[in-house]
């Protein structure tokens, strides 16, 4: 387990340090998570070690959301003056993110079901 959170922990410092000197307006963490994705698809996915912290910090995610609820209640005032853009982003973002998830849905269903067709298969 401590194996796996210090890959995890190096993912995000990797990615800290590229968006850093590179002026990068997206998160290191945001960067390193990428980063560790090509690394499992390299590597052929990730170990027992890694699965068993996954879990183990899947099990605990409502921890994780305590930070951004005490930042939300810590700025409420500036948050009531700026709803309308806070409401406007949030709305684009979620009709933005479910338009492309259909889209990659799409195009990856295609995409698998054609060589099916091709041999004659039904989907």
């Amino acid at each position: 387990m401590l194996a796996a959170l210090t890959q995890l922990l190096v993912f995000q410092l990797i990615g800290e340090i590229i968006a850093r000197s590179l002026g990068l307006p997206i998160p290191g963490p945001v960067i390193g998570m990428g980063l560790m994705f090509l690394f499992l698809i390299l590597r052929g996915g990730p170990d027992e070690g890694s699965k068993t912290t996954a879990n183990t910090l899947l099990q605990h995610l409502s921890l994780m959301f305590v930070p951004a609820g005490t930042g939300v209640m810590l700025h409420f005032q500036r948050m009531a003056d700026e709803w309308l853009p806070i409401t406007a982003a949030l709305l684009g973002s979620t009709f933005l993110a479910m338009a492309v998830t259909a889209l990659v849905l799409k195009a990856m269903t295609t995409k698998t079901t054609a060589p099916q067709a091709e041999q004659g298969e039904q989907p």
